[in-house]
């Protein structure tokens, strides 16, 4: 049977609408956390032109200023003022303030075993990790570099060198595989949003984008281009102005460039907009956390890490792994390896990962890993990232 096949993964810039609601979600579970840990906090982020809509659920005593928490994340981003100005734009916001009933002062980390048994999941959902030996953090190949095109063509060296380049952008990496397990680059697609007066003609642009963005990424990636390979720049024409004065934004639209590419299964539930209590977005975190830590422990090439929460149970309710035929040794072996070394609790993933403290010790919090992807960002140094756990799987 033939197995050659192209897959393609996609990644957008922090000018995109939706990752700019993505941005402000997850920046308001920020602004909660660092003044109050114990926060429990889900917000979510809808814009237009000229108007966003943020709506939040929350039981804490953090003192709340969320619509500027949102005008410093559309700062941030750089639209022009025409393009969406963060200072006029109109900010329309629901809140629920739940705190009377709901607040609670968790302290996770002198707990023991039982207490953190009793802290259940309020959400049922199955979440999914995975990993493979494709690249140096152990991603798809399409979705790492679609990433690293993404980065570049919203870095601010590329703007000092082409101020023509607005922050709206996308990439799309399309990559074959071939039965003999190699790799060639079979497509790269560039979307770059650009001011009107001047219009740069498309050729110009082409010639730009390339030369500043292409070959850069792919010569750090070490990647090379043979004759038969297709760049698309803007292939549909120019886009003028880009961001929420082309396109609607809303948080969680886009689980595929958070996750995996669509190159592997994800549960289809947003992880921006809410915190480190809920388990549809600290699941996700902990199965990649497992899968990434089989591969490492050279268990096996590729890996899917399977967890399923119920209401109300603390744990998963299963837990899978599949290595696709490709584990030195048997799946279920692997899967009580898993068992053994890794607590699915919910209170445990909070404090083993120290979920909570995430915005108080990074720079970022969670914010920063709302464009770019939430898995493989050994970059930002995140938890569940980490490979300490590969020795003792491995035995």
């Amino acid at each position: 049977m033939k197995t050659d096949f192209i897959f393609t993964s996609e990644s957008i810039t922090s000018g995109h609408p939706d990752k700019l609601c993505d941005q402000v979600s997850d920046a308001i579970v920020d602004h909660f956390l660092k003044q109050d840990p114990y926060s429990n906090i889900v917000a979510e982020c809808a814009v237009a032109s000229g108007v966003m809509f943020i709506a939040a659920r929350y039981a804490s005593m953090a003192k709340l200023d969320i619509p500027e928490v949102a005008r410093n994340v559309v700062r941030g981003v750089g639209y022009p003022k025409q393009v969406f100005d963060a200072d006029a734009c109109t900010i329309m916001t629901s809140f629920l303030d739940q705190t009377a009933t709901d607040y609670q002062r968790l302290d996770l980390e002198d707990m023991d075993d039982e207490e953190i048994s009793r802290i259940t999941a309020k959400n049922q959902v199955t979440v999914f990790g995975y990993a493979c030996d494709q690249t140096p953090n152990l991603m798809p190949l399409p979705i790492w570099l679609a990433h690293r095109l993404a980065l570049r063509l919203d870095s601010a060296d590329l703007r000092e060198t082409l101020s023509y380049v607005l922050p709206d952008g996308q990439t799309q990496v399309g990559i074959e595989f071939g039965q003999d397990k190699s790799s060639r680059v079979h497509s790269i697609t560039l979307i770059a949003s650009q001011a009107e007066v001047p219009a740069t003609e498309a050729t110009q642009m082409r010639d730009d984008l390339i030369e500043q963005v292409v070959i850069p990424v792919l010569k750090e990636a070490k990647i090379k281009l043979d004759d038969n390979a297709q760049i698309f720049v803007n292939p549909n024409g120019p886009v003028i102005g880009g961001g929420p004065t082309v396109h609607s934004g809303m948080t969680g639209r886009k689980t595929g460039v958070d996750s995996y590419g669509e190159y592997a299964r994800h549960s289809g539930a947003a992880l921006s907009g809410k915190g480190p209590m809920r388990i549809d977005r600290i699941g996700a975190y902990a199965a990649r956390y497992a899968a990434k830590n089989i591969v490492a422990a050279k268990l096996a090439p590729e890996c899917e890490v399977q967890l399923s929460y119920t209401v109300g149970v603390a744990e998963p309710v299963s837990v899978r792994v599949r290595t696709f035929g490709s584990g030195k040794v048997d799946d279920q072996a692997i899967a009580a390896r898993v068992d053994n070394v890794f607590d699915f609790r919910v209170g445990a993933i909070v404090r083993d990962l120290e979920l909570r403290r995430l915005p108080a010790k990074s720079s970022g919090g969670f914010e920063q890993l709302a464009v770019y992807g939430q898995m493989g960002r050994e970059d930002l140094k995140v938890p569940w990232e980490k490979r300490d756990k590969a020795e003792e799987l491995a035995g």
